[in-house]
């Protein structure tokens, strides 16, 4: 067995090493068109800011190391040019002596991963993309040269991640993005947390605006502003890199990466696609999807290698679960958000939390925002997202693998989750959203959403604010009439309207309100996630300007 594989990381540096573990004998050889292989690509931002000192531990293996270990035949610097189907043949170009020479194969795995997306604005081979090991030493060239300012095109989780990096050291950044938050894949008001953040942390930030040109010292934008950027990066986002797929012939998928098959084979039964360059196929609706993440790239690799030597594959549906650091906050999301269910027309049912990391009592709990959408039918969970300083990352898992096992949001209320008052609370977050979740959709009492409060307004809803008055005085949603809880049933006939729109600071005293409210006539209906959610909508911050 001859299996030759095109690209040396993720995906197909895990088929390699999967391959010789099932077979000592086949001749596995990975031509990589860069000088490094299986390096650290989520690391590159963070070596930009010293928080990783040494490139070295960027780099995961060498070709010596992959060849003492596992016998691999691991070759830099060769650039495949071209596949030749009909003779299980491609054309390999040697970058350092110049020359081409053709290998045969039985087996050809392609991980050419994805092309960072360059737009064409005028001067854009000024700025730097930041994708492998060569492209991450030009920006720390740069930087050792000590640049005034700094400009990130993108505010994706790359363009974040480079824009905190390049503030570590010490250099004034802007990131511009075209839509109106960053960090697209998060709903508007969990973004906004993000936003407010970076700018604590003095990143600028320029939405729902272009860059025009890209100047050696300056940026124009498509407003007419002008910004100074000594270093431009690109971070608008990546594509799948399929043109040795086309010349081949292979057949590429409605999202323009290569299609596949659930064995990871594309239309040709000697030659598969793993990582970013391939489709995969949602949990949620089985669709075709770009998800370009490692932990995908890997499970492919091995899917791949598993195939080739008959093992049992499951296929793998991808919930496209993922985490970013912002300076203090940590952001993670899994599934849809509402923003992609509402483009889908699909039926959901929103729940936002803000609960804290660990049992409140005990020093140093951190408050988090938590979003969870359900199908307000099944139960079923679409989608959640995370925002805070501690503890998001392991309620964004367990809702990941929750969907991933088939749990409704009221099974959450039943999972045993570790807890001691330094780690969680005797009711987890993840519990108390499976709480809410089984109150919804068993109608014991109905959610409002941020978007939704100005159209109830105009159906003659009135608002009831049931928080302290301390609490009130410090920020309200205007027109509110503010009647403590613990007063509600003395002062319910001050309220002359029947229909309510009831809030409180985060929608746990709201729905106490609302149910006591309810039992006494009115027709109450519970703000989900409260005043510290709608402040930070946008119908809240328009509100505040």
């Amino acid at each position: 067995m001859k299996i030759v594989i095109v690209g040396g990381v993720a995906g197909g540096m895990s088929a390699a090493t999967r391959a010789r573990r099932l077979d000592a004998k086949a001749e596995i050889i990975v031509l990589e068109k860069s000088g490094h292989v299986s390096y650290a690509n989520c690391g590159l931002p963070y070596f930009v800011g010293g928080v990783i000192e040494d490139e070295s531990a960027l780099l995961l293996q060498t070709p010596e190391s992959l060849h003492k270990r596992f016998r691999l035949d691991v070759r830099v610097l060769s650039e495949v040019t071209l596949i030749v189907p009909e003779s299980k043949s491609v054309v390999v170009r040697d970058l350092g002596a110049g020359e081409d020479y053709v290998l045969k194969y039985d087996k050809l795995i392609l991980s050419p991963g994805a092309n960072a997306v360059v737009p064409p604005i005028p001067g854009v081979e000024i700025g730097y993309t930041l994708r492998n090991v060569e492209d991450v030493e030009r920006i720390v060239a740069r930087v050792g040269k000590h640049p005034r300012s700094a400009l990130v095109i993108g505010g994706g989780f790359i363009g974040i991640e480079i824009a905190e990096n390049l503030i570590h050291k010490g250099i004034p950044t802007s990131i511009v993005e075209s839509t109106q938050q960053v960090l697209d894949s998060l709903d508007p008001e969990m973004a906004q947390l993000v936003a407010a953040e970076l700018q604590a942390n003095g990143v600028q930030l320029h939405l729902g605006v272009m860059v025009k040109t890209i100047k050696p010292n300056t940026v124009e934008l498509s407003n007419g502003m002008t910004l100074g950027s000594e270093l431009t990066i690109i971070a608008i986002g990546v594509s799948p890199d399929t043109s040795l797929a086309k010349a081949a012939k292979l057949a590429i998928g409605e999202r323009g990466g290569i299609k596949v098959d659930e064995f990871n084979i594309t239309s040709d039964p000697d030659i598969y696609a793993v990582g970013d360059a391939c489709e995969k196929s949602d949990s949620l609706d089985g669709g075709a999807t770009l998800v370009p993440l490692a932990n995908i790239a890997n499970r492919h690799g091995r899917i791949a290698a598993d195939h080739i030597f008959g093992l049992k594959v499951r296929p793998v549906l991808t919930i496209g679960t993922a985490i970013v650091k912002v300076f203090n906050l940590m952001v993670a999301t899994t599934g849809w958000n509402e923003k992609r269910l509402i483009a889908a027309g699909r039926e959901h049912q929103i729940i936002h939390t803000h609960p804290s990391s660990h049992a409140g009592y005990y020093p140093g709990a951190k408050a988090m925002a938590l979003k969870m959408i359900l199908n307000p039918e099944t139960g079923e969970i679409l989608g959640a997202q995370g925002v805070g300083q501690e503890g998001v990352d392991k309620r964004i898992d367990v809702i990941s693998t929750a969907i991933r096992g088939g749990l409704t949001g009221p099974d959450l209320a039943d999972l045993e989750l570790a807890y001691a008052p330094p780690y969680g609370s005797a009711k987890d977050p993840v519990n108390m959203l499976g709480y809410i979740a089984e109150n919804l959709l068993s109608n014991l009492g109905k959610n409002v959403q941020w978007h939704e409060v100005e159209e109830y307004e105009q159906n003659k809803f009135e608002l009831l604010d049931v928080r302290s008055p301390a609490e009130f005085s410090g920020g309200a949603i205007s027109g509110s009439i503010n009647i403590p809880l613990d007063e509600l049933r003395e002062r319910a006939g001050e309220l002359k309207n029947k229909n309510l729109i009831v809030s409180c600071q985060v929608g746990q005293r709201g729905h106490t309100a609302s149910l006591l409210l309810k039992s006494m006539g009115f027709n109450a209906l519970n703000l989900d996630g409260g005043y510290q959610t709608w402040i930070n909508s946008p119908a809240g911050l328009a509100a505040s300007r």
